[in-house]
């Protein structure tokens, strides 16, 4: 949210009318034309920004005032804040100015860049880029004094093979890698001479600065990695001859040097080698700087050890990308990253710097015959539990997992037990992470973790209150922490978390690995619990994402799940459907998902109601649950009707039947009965419809049903022959299949009286016997309707 004053100036900016606009437009005009900027154009600029800039589509302003900002950007001598605003001014304003900046006739380096900005926005095809790319191109090839190196071509560079990685021609990737060789390969050791005018909080460390090369020498690292995926395949074009290249000036080799034969190696080669061998050597460096931290002259890498984790990140994936590229490397990497692995497994702080470690080992521990299973225990066992509340890592983490999840499905075992750990994950960062478990979740899941995952998903919200109340236990003072007494009631979820009587359920709910049980066997008990939980932002949060995943975990499920697994899971059903969190709209929620699929687990495997006849009768027959899950219960007697016969079960008993039916009726009596003193139905009528509905269709299952018993009695097949015994059958069979179609009974076995009248046309349950006869008229050959 904007402050009440921002929020104030962009909605003058977006409703200032037009006339007040123009009159804005000449008066800035005017201030454009002195050489001397004071504050009142400076004010005038951001002005004319804010108004560009606060809608959503671009505003058109006067051409004179465009060719103003134009020439104002392209001039070197405008101050470089003018030249910024112009830049975003352009970038957000109408008319485009991609084809009207002089980009060729451009040699200022600053100004470039602000130029670059404003075609990179506008640019539509890599035609628009084409001018843009050769003049950063000759800036590279030309020798420009020492100060004139160019910072701004390589970040700039890199937004255009963003955009278009072709807009650069063959000889331009060569000629880039060349560079940036020698920019990896040579930088000052010594400090630039600071700039600093002293004063009080001035020492050696504020004093430092760096030189041109340097600068470079960093950028160039930070470009590696997107430079190497996007151009590194096998080098082609001219070899390398120059070793020494063309960078000037007092310079030593920041890698160790390799043979004369890679200088005649092609420049993409090369520069994969001397990229290594960078990597390589930052890493070993790394390790000496965490020990001698009081040196007094520092490397060129000193602004990257600042941050010592984002440095190894950027030099593992480099060196990992290398290897992905050229497996001679493997080899080479392996010893590094493997001590780099020893150093920081035991220092959480490192956490994020061994994803791309565990990269490493996923991509090539084959290749190497190196044992990874402990770099993955580590990874899936103690980040989650430890460092769930760290919101980068968990993305960065899930990521990890989402990039690589067929080779961690299929060659990590721990990957799928982990689940409970990865739930942490989004537990504690829903919904940020709903859209990545989302695509995430189908991997989880197989026969033998379907079901736990299913009652975690439910659980999602425990886990949540849990994970919040371990935090806060840790970090209570000892004083704080009081003994129980077990004969009184548990005043806070946060003390229940601290006492004994409670630490194994607590413990279930966060667990590290799965395989130690379904669910929880005390589920009310958690609930009550943490009843004081049930309003946290953070529970309510979670606890919104579960129906999303819920409909994930079906769909998923339904394409591998046998007979047996559909059983179990309509029983968690039909269980889980009372045992809720008490969140707000949460049980309504779950159970419409749980209605949902219902129906297809059901016509994946109608037998089930058969087979789970009295878990379905102890459910229907409970009123209680028309009002607290209607809909589940409404769809639970709708596939009742629809599947128990003996035409999807040949096990279906009339007995069975008899029951449903009477447990049914029992139902529908108890809740339509009126009495004077009742209370307004708390059911919608549709209960009612369908409650009978499925009567009607078990009454005539029933009765037809009872026609295989009578068929087969002797009494009646000493009487009757074997066809027509057959006959009985397949009638039956053929009367149930045609009950089965909406309203076929109606209007075929008994049709309208109505049939001929004239509204034959717009009753459909009255058109068959019509439509039939003016059918049998057009295949009469003495028809009326014969061709002519």
């Amino acid at each position: 949210m904007y402050a009440s004053g921002t929020e104030s100036l962009i909605k003058q900016a977006r409703e200032i009318q037009e006339e007040e606009l123009q009159k804005f437009y000449g008066r800035i005009s005017k201030l454009l034309n002195v050489k001397d900027f004071g504050n009142e154009a400076i004010d005038s600029l951001q002005r004319l920004h804010l108004i560009v800039s606060a809608t959503k589509y671009g505003r058109t302003i006067p051409v004179d005032l465009n060719k103003k900002l134009q020439a104002l950007l392209c001039s070197p001598s405008s101050p470089e804040q003018v030249q910024v605003l112009c830049s975003c001014t352009l970038r957000e304003s109408l008319p485009l100015s991609v084809h009207s900046l002089p980009v060729d006739d451009l040699q200022d380096n600053r100004t470039i860049s602000y130029v670059a900005a404003v075609i990179l926005a506008q640019a539509g095809d890599r035609t628009d880029l084409t001018a843009l790319s050769n003049q950063f191109l000759r800036s590279l090839e030309s020798r420009q004094p020492e100060g004139q190196i160019s910072r701004h071509v390589l970040p700039v560079l890199s937004q255009v093979i963003s955009f278009s990685p072709e807009s650069l021609t063959e000889d331009h990737i060569n000629l880039v890698s060349r560079k940036l060789v020698d920019w990896l390969r040579y930088a000052s050791v010594q400090q630039g001479t600071s700039m600093s005018s002293g004063g009080f909080f001035t020492g050696p460390r504020t004093r430092q600065s760096y030189t041109e090369d340097q600068w470079m020498n960093m950028y160039a690292f930070s470009m590696i990695r997107k430079w190497l995926l996007t151009y590194d395949t096998e080098g082609t074009g001219s070899t390398d001859t120059d070793d020494r290249s063309e960078v000037d000036g007092s310079v030593m080799s920041m890698v160790s040097a390799t043979s004369s034969s890679s200088r005649l190696l092609p420049p993409k080669e090369r520069l994969r080698e001397k990229a290594f061998e960078y990597c390589h050597r930052l890493i070993e460096q790394s390790d000496r700087m965490t020990v001698q931290q009081s040196r007094k002259e520092w490397v060129v890498i000193d602004r990257w050890l600042t941050d010592l984790e984002r440095c190894l990140v950027e030099a593992v994936t480099i060196m990992d990308i290398i290897c992905k590229e050229d497996p001679s490397y493997v080899y080479r990497a392996f010893p590094c990253i493997k001590a780099l692995y020893g150093r920081l497994s035991g220092d959480l702080s490192y956490a994020r710097a061994m994803l791309p470690i565990a990269q490493f080992y996923l991509n090539h521990s084959e290749t190497a015959a190196v044992d990874s299973e402990v770099v993955f225990r580590q990874l899936f066992s103690r980040f989650p539990g430890e460092l769930f509340n760290e919101p980068l890592l968990a993305f960065e983490f899930i990521q990890f997992c989402r990039a690589n999840v067929g080779v961690l499905r299929e060659g990590v075992a721990l990957y799928r037990q982990s689940f409970p750990n990865l739930l942490k994950f989004l537990a504690w960062n829903s919904p940020a992470l709903i859209s990545e478990f989302v695509e995430l979740l189908p991997s989880l899941l197989a026969p033998e973790t379907a079901i736990e995952i299913l009652h975690s998903l439910l659980d999602l919200p425990c886990l949540a209150a849990a994970l919040d109340l371990q935090l806060r236990s840790v970090s209570l003072q000892a004083p704080e922490r009081t003994l129980w007494d077990q004969g009184t009631k548990v005043p806070s979820s946060l003390e229940a978390f601290r006492q004994p009587y409670y630490r194994g359920m607590f413990l279930y709910i966060l667990r590290p690995e799965a395989g130690t049980g379904d669910t929880i066997d005390r589920l009310s008990m958690v609930h009550e619990v943490l009843a004081d939980m049930a309003e946290s932002p953070r529970t309510v949060q979670c606890a919104q994402t579960v129906p999303v995943l819920l409909h994930v975990f079906f769909n998923t499920v339904v394409e591998f799940a046998d007979k047996k697994l559909i059983n179990q899971l309509v029983l968690v059903l039909l269980e889980r459907s009372s045992l809720l969190f008490n969140i707000h709209n949460y049980k309504t929620e779950v159970q419409r998902v749980f209605s949902s699929h219902l129906l297809v687990l059901c016509k994946l495997h109608p037998s089930l109601i058969v087979e789970q006849s009295r878990e379905l009768l102890d459910f229907t027959g409970t009123t209680a649950n028309i009002y607290s899950k209607e809909d589940l219960y409404t769809h639970l007697v709708w596939v009742i009707g629809e599947y128990l016969s003996v035409t999807h079960d040949a096990r279906c008993t009339v007995e069975q039947i008899t029951s449903f039916f009477e447990t049914l009726e029992a139902v529908l009596f108890e809740i339509t009965q009126v009495r004077h003193s009742a209370s307004p139905p708390r059911y919608s009528p549709r209960v009612i419809t369908v409650l009978m509905t499925t009567l009607a269709k078990l009454a005539v299952s029933l009765f037809l049903s009872k026609m295989r018993s009578f068929a087969r009695s002797a009494p009646v097949t000493s009487c009757f022959s074997e066809e027509d015994l057959e006959e009985i059958l397949t009638r039956s069979h053929e009367l149930i299949n045609l009950l089965k179609l909406p309203s076929v009974a109606q209007f075929v076995l008994a049709p309208s009286a109505r049939g001929d009248s004239p509204r034959w046309h717009r009753d459909t349950n009255a058109s068959m016997p019509l439509s039939m006869r003016t059918i049998s008229s057009l295949l009469h050959k003495q028809s009326s309707f014969q061709h002519c």
